[in-house]
């Protein structure tokens, strides 16, 4: 009952926030021209910095453990080709490829996950070795992917393109700059990082609130099927495949809870950032965020009631 009251006061917030901006938009208070700047603006500004910050903090150089990060690394690669194999295969409407794959994999790890495992241990844990790598890949390959899928894109970019799209992408830039000052011998003044903790902070509620006043319910019933299954592939799916293996390979305790925010947590907010920004409509991805964040708080307390029994935590 603990870990679920926890889950509820972890996820439910996040749902709440996305139907006040609902409301608002309603009510003229969060118009159309509101929720295009505050797309930008995360995207280019505030999703960077927290993202810089991020792969700030990991102790790269000391707290490193190949192993765990490489299993991370292996885990979120194959996930992601699975299901853009799949949604390639299986899915009707190709415009929806792009957000369907990542809606399907990008996990809230880096907002949700260190938050979750302090809970549960009182600190980190393996938290900021869990974001290096994975948070790199999903960022990648949400570039790749959504530029590949791009309903917009009338024929295959070319390797030219696609390398120019990665190289000059804002968010694949903050993490760039991010694991570089990581490695460096110094720290920013503490005034620079406060003041970018203030930017960073305003990415979710902002992303959040965009989600709601944007909100089309007619065409999300629309893509009601696409919907569940990229919500049961975030919150069930990957999970039930690699947590299996992480067992398997002897991880245990705080590696499977990180491992578990990574395969398991809701889809983050910023899918729904990068998909507005990259030429998609953006109504898949944002019913798939409200959807995942209320399955999550019943199948992660789940995920972590079976390895309490198995004996694994």
């Amino acid at each position: 009952m603990q870990n679920l009251l926890f889950s509820l006061n972890a996820t439910m917030p996040v749902f709440f926030v996305m139907v006040v901006g609902y409301l608002l938009g309603q009510t003229g208070f969060l118009p159309p021209a509101f929720c295009k700047a505050a797309d930008k603006l995360c995207f280019k500004v505030t999703l960077p910095v927290m993202l810089f910050l991020d792969m700030g903090s990991v102790d790269i150089l000391h707290d490193f453990q190949p192993r765990f990060v490489l299993f991370c690394f292996a885990a979120t690669l194959v996930g992601i080709l699975a299901v853009w194999a799949g949604a390639r295969r299986f899915l009707k409407d190709k415009a929806l490829v792009g957000e369907f794959v990542q809606a399907g994999y990008r996990s809230s790890a880096a907002v949700l996950g260190v938050a979750f495992i302090q809970n549960i241990y009182g600190n980190a844990g393996m938290a900021p070795l869990m974001i290096l790598g994975s948070v790199p890949l999903f960022n990648i390959f949400a570039v790749l992917i959504l530029m590949m899928e791009s309903p917009l894109q009338r024929s295959t970019p070319s390797a030219g393109q696609l390398l120019r799209g990665v190289a000059t992408n804002p968010i694949l830039l903050g993490i760039l700059f991010g694991t570089v000052y990581a490695l460096l011998p110094f720290t920013l003044p503490q005034m620079v990082t406060k003041t970018m903790s203030s930017l960073a902070s305003l990415t979710t509620p902002l992303s959040l609130l965009s989600i709601g006043a944007s909100f089309e319910g007619t065409k999300a019933i629309q893509k009601l099927g696409p919907t569940v299954a990229a919500a049961f592939i975030k919150t069930v799916g990957l999970a039930a495949v690699f947590l299996p293996c992480a067992v398997a390979l002897g991880f245990r305790d705080e590696e499977l809870v990180a491992l578990l925010i990574m395969l398991g947590s809701p889809t983050t907010p910023s899918a729904y950032v990068m998909s507005k920004n990259m030429g998609h409509e953006g109504v898949l991805t944002s019913s798939c965020i409200a959807l995942t964040t209320l399955l999550s708080a019943l199948t992660l307390t789940g995920w972590i009631f079976l390895l309490r029994c198995g004996g694994y935590l």
